[in-house]
């Protein structure tokens, strides 16, 4: 009988362990600090970066796989944190907002599915409305590029090294990604 309690005790003690580990690992699971685009103007006044915007939008499913497996990449939000301002925009957000004197707001389209657009991403995107995408822009708010579709980490990764150390100012993409291999 000692035996047997003896045993117990110590699976209670490694099964406590392990939820304990299992709980601590997923506190400290990697985390982008997403920002309105009126925080990160104002904290661009005082700290320039480069500004990252994922524009979204709620329904999509591509977006949140890239919230879930892309953005909690601990390489990729570090490198985020790092170098950039990183904002959520919601393309079908009813909220408006003021930047540099424009005023922008969510559109009314009529027979669109989804009702309308914000006039923010639609002007970040160019008109071409596909989610997700992500647009880079300097610390002047000058577009670095476009970019749409699903990323893995790695992808993402190899998109904000090349805004963030300024590899567009003497290559495309392409030519950039062939300097990368084993990144």
């Amino acid at each position: 009988m000692k035996v047997y309690k003896y045993i117990s005790f110590l699976a209670l003690i490694v099964f406590a362990g392990m939820a304990l580990t299992s709980f601590t690992a997923n506190d400290t699971v990697a985390k982008v600090e997403w920002l309105s685009w009126e925080e990160a103007a104002k904290r661009n006044e005082t700290n320039p970066k480069k500004i990252f915007v994922d524009v979204y939008t709620s329904w999509c499913g591509w977006c949140k796989v890239m919230d879930k497996k892309t953005f909690t990449d601990p390489k990729v939000a570090a490198y985020l944190k790092e170098h950039f301002y990183a904002v959520k925009l919601d393309a079908e957000s009813r909220d408006a907002i003021n930047f540099r004197g424009d005023k922008f707001e969510f559109v009314e389209i009529e027979g669109s599915r989804r009702g309308g657009i914000h006039m923010l991403a639609y002007s970040l995107l160019e008109g071409k409305m596909s989610y997700p995408t992500v647009v880079t822009l300097n610390e002047k708010f000058e577009r670095i590029a476009i970019s749409p579709g699903f990323k893995e980490a790695p992808m993402m990764y190899n998109e904000l090294k090349f805004a963030a150390e300024e590899h567009y100012k003497n290559s495309n993409f392409n030519e950039f990604m062939a300097t990368q291999k084993g990144e």
